[in-house]
Formats: C-alpha cells, structure tokens, sequence
C-alpha cells in the first residue's frame, strides 16, 4: 500500500495536527503560571502541550499565567512548523482575546461548555483560532452533538471527567462509560476525530493507568491527556496497535486488494468494505513515526 490511508474523517488543511499518519495520543496539561514547568513540557516527548489557565492556576495568579503564556506563544520558536503544538485551556473571555492573534497558538480548549452557542461566541471572538470544547457536566452531554458540530472551528470534543463525576454524582468509573460513548459517538457524527481520554488522576499508579486507558480504548477514544510526563509512555503505548492487531490489519487489506467485496478469510473471519477501512485506520495509527 502506498501512501498513509486517513485514519479518521478528513479535517480541513489548516489544522494543527493534519497529519492522518501520525494522529496525537498524547496531551499533556501544565500549568500557566509556571514557565519554566511549560519550557520542560515542549521537551517532554508529548504530542500536544496544553497550557492550563483554569484550574491548574489560583485566582490570584491568573493574571500572571496569562501574561507568561502570552510571552511563550509570542516567541516565534512555538510558532515553527516543527514546534510541539500548544493548545490553552483558557479561562474567560480576557484569555481569549489577550492570546488569539499569537502566533505560538494551536488551539483553544474550553471548559465547562454547555451549549453551542458559547462556541459560536468564542469562535466570533477568536476567529480562525481551532476550538476543542470540553463537556463537564450533565446538560453539556445532552447537548454533545449541536456542540460538537456547532462551527467549523470546532476541531475536537472532551470530557471534563472531575467535573461530569461530581455533578453526576457517580463514585465508579464504569459510571462515566456512557457519558464516554456518548461523546465519541457526537465526535464521528461531527466527522470530528475520536475524543481524547480524560486525564488519571494519580500519576503514580501506571498500572491502573494502563488498564483505564485500555478501557477508553475499547469504548473509541483515541489518546490521552496527561498531568505528568511519567504517564506519557504508557499512553503512547496503550493507543498503538499491538503486532497482532497489525498482523491481522495488514492480512485484511492484502485480501480486500486481491478480491473486491465482501470475502472471507482462510482463518473464517468474514471482510467487507467496513473491515477494510478499520484496518487501515490500524496501520495508519501503527506507522506513528
């Protein structure tokens, strides 16, 4: 096979992560009102940095926060084509307009969306600027496709899962799996790429990591955001494709290519068009550089 078959539904040219053979899994947030902290994660290996202006920073140091991350994306270094991207996850309307004409900036994260109409706002505010709306409560799940296809500067979904866990009131994690389903089925809807898995918490537990990303993985989402370096591996890890699932991708489009249609296999497994476009999607995602 020639080429990277798109693993997911085409986005328009100008998004920051257009490459379909090489989709982000990694997603690491820091806080805004530590540079230095910021300086380590581009270094860090994680596909996208995401510089926190929310939660991550007390009321009285949102100012600063948003004075240093404004700093950062007006340094042309951020702003290289081969730069890490940088999203903000930002926290009023002032962040909005004080970082959206810099040139450092990938995209916007939104917290706490509740209805398409706060995304038109921003998107009128900020126009040209990428937007990945995060859904935290019950009435944003409601709302999870008019959200997600509420604009074309809306490039992704997430859930705020802190957020969901308390208004939903929900102690379990099995709990949160329809809320999960429910937003990776708006993002395909919206021909929007699968929802990145929100963060885990205790960022010495891999183990429990693995195992939750391993979950996330089986609902649709595809990658993670993380809150420490030490978990960016195992993520990358639990995303790709085992050599398996590879093997047995590769043997589905070696077949689809000798015999047009629906076929079955030596094995028993039977393959028409809709097998065929997830294998590919498999190997696309395992040719990751």
């Amino acid at each position: 096979m020639t080429g990277c078959a798109t693993p997911f539904p085409p986005l328009p040219e100008d998004h920051p992560q257009n490459d379909p053979c090489r989709p982000p899994l990694t997603w690491l947030y820091v806080p805004g009102d530590r540079p230095e902290v910021v300086a380590k994660a581009l270094g860090s290996g994680a596909d996208v940095v995401i510089v926190d202006l929310e939660d991550a920073v007390a009321l009285d140091r949102k100012e600063y926060a948003r004075s240093a991350t404004a700093e950062l994306l007006g340094d042309q270094v951020t702003a290289a084509p081969d730069a890490v991207p940088v999203h903000v996850r930002v926290h009023g309307e002032d962040d909005i307009r004080a970082l959206a004409g810099l040139p450092g900036l990938a995209a916007f994260r939104l917290p706490k969306i509740t209805h398409a109409v706060s995304v038109h706002h921003v998107a009128a505010v900020a126009p040209g600027v990428p937007l990945y709306p995060l859904l935290e409560s019950a009435l944003a799940i409601e709302h999870a496709y008019s959200i997600a296809s509420a604009h074309h500067a809306v490039r992704g979904i997430a859930l705020g899962e802190a957020d969901l866990r308390a208004d939903l009131g929900v102690r379990e994690d099995a709990g949160l799996d329809w809320p999960r389903s429910r937003v990776v089925v708006a993002a395909r809807a919206a021909a929007l790429p699968p929802p990145v898995q929100s963060v885990f918490p205790d960022v010495q537990d891999l183990d429990g990591l693995w195992a939750s990303c391993g979950r996330g993985r089986a609902l649709g989402m595809l990658g993670r955001a993380a809150i420490h370096p030490r978990q960016l591996e195992v993520i990358e890890r639990a995303f790709r494709p085992t050599a398996e699932e590879i093997e047995a991708a590769e043997q589905i489009v070696a077949a689809s290519a000798v015999e047009a249609g629906a076929l079955a296999l030596p094995d028993g497994r039977f393959v028409d068009a809709a097998v065929v476009a997830s294998a590919r999607r498999t190997i696309a995602l395992a040719g990751r550089a």
